[in-house]
């Protein structure tokens, strides 16, 4: 199913049932008291927050929904059923804005549940008037209207740490060998063309397409991705270490990073040289030392293709993971 972090829809709550004009009926008479009923509640719009990254993608093609109206009353003192809740699954870390009052709200968490148009309440039968001085009321009041409106979500992925850098940094294929996901991987530039997560031992990573020159005024990928940038905590900014000019490439993405702002550079941001399998080690210690000293950040290593660099640097990951809980 295609990745979908940007959607519009319509929804609208239940009206509430009508109450009812109702009698006893008995032996002796064919209208007794007043018996009527209240009408039941429309149901409400709800969004449920859930572990589907993909579940956007359901409102492409489906755009308006509406719950339930109430059920009218009944006679005998019968209350009308409740109508049933729409309810809307949205990613966690989804922001819902609804069009017309502006109003925003955010799931953070799995099964989290927030109520956005209340359903219209029922109507009162005319049991409900019956007085010292009105012992048989003809009154009775409709159900009220439901609400609605248009609803914009939009999502922005909570991750631990984000993996980002230049195109074919090796992004998809770090998170594949640390959390057996299913990214994927290519020599070509734009192989992750959306967002990938993976679990690393309870921590979420999350691959972040890469970012070219341009991409904070939407060259590339751009603010698609870079806004995914926002919600995760560490930064894990990749580098190749094939590139003639290793803080050359760092910077070009830094600058894009920086001039998206959103706080995104006052992250902690730790420099991964990635590929290390593909120069010897004097340079590959050349460089570290070069990234270090001109861009203040630590600086790792890392090799898919070396199961013992790679066990290593899956250790020191952890720890920083551990030292931020």
């Amino acid at each position: 199913m295609a990745f979908v972090d940007e959607v519009r829809i319509h929804a609208e709550s239940g009206k509430g049932g009508d109450g009812v004009i109702r009698w006893l009926r008995t032996k002796e008479s064919a209208r007794g008291g007043p018996s009527g009923g209240d009408g039941g509640r429309g149901g409400d719009v709800i969004l449920v927050g859930v572990r589907d990254l993909a579940a956007l993608a359901h409102y492409r093609y489906e755009k308006k929904f509406h719950a339930e109206d109430g059920e009218a009353g009944k006679g005998e003192l019968k209350h009308g059923s409740n109508g049933a809740p729409t309810l809307l699954p949205v990613p966690v870390g989804t922001f819902a804005r609804v069009v017309e009052t502006g109003e925003e709200y955010e799931i953070t968490k799995e099964g989290e549940e927030i109520v956005l148009f209340r359903g219209g309440r029922g109507g009162l039968g005319n049991a409900r008037f019956k007085s010292s001085t009105n012992q048989n009321p003809f009154q009775q009041t409709l159900g009220k209207p439901g609400k609605g409106g248009d609803i914009e979500f939009t999502l922005k992925i909570i991750a631990d740490a984000g993996l980002i850098g230049l195109p074919n940094a090796g992004k998809s294929s770090l998170l594949n060998a640390l959390t057996r996901s299913k990214s994927k991987v290519g020599s070509y530039p734009f192989t992750t063309l959306e967002p990938n997560l993976g679990d690393f031992y309870g921590y979420i990573l999350a691959d972040i397409p890469g970012l070219i020159e341009g991409a904070s005024s939407g060259r590339g990928l751009g603010i698609k991705f870079l806004k995914h940038v926002e919600r995760t905590g560490i930064l894990l900014h990749l580098v190749s270490a094939d590139q003639d000019d290793p803080l050359a490439a760092y910077r070009e993405v830094y600058k894009e990073i920086d001039q998206f702002g959103h706080g995104l550079t006052e992250k902690r941001e730790i420099i991964i040289l990635s590929k290390i399998d593909l120069v010897s080690a004097e340079e590959c210690e050349t460089k570290m030392k070069l990234l270090a000293k001109e861009t203040g950040r630590e600086v790792l290593s890392v090799s898919v293709e070396d199961p013992k660099v790679l066990k290593e640097f899956s250790d020191k990951l952890s720890k920083i993971f551990a030292e931020r809980t």
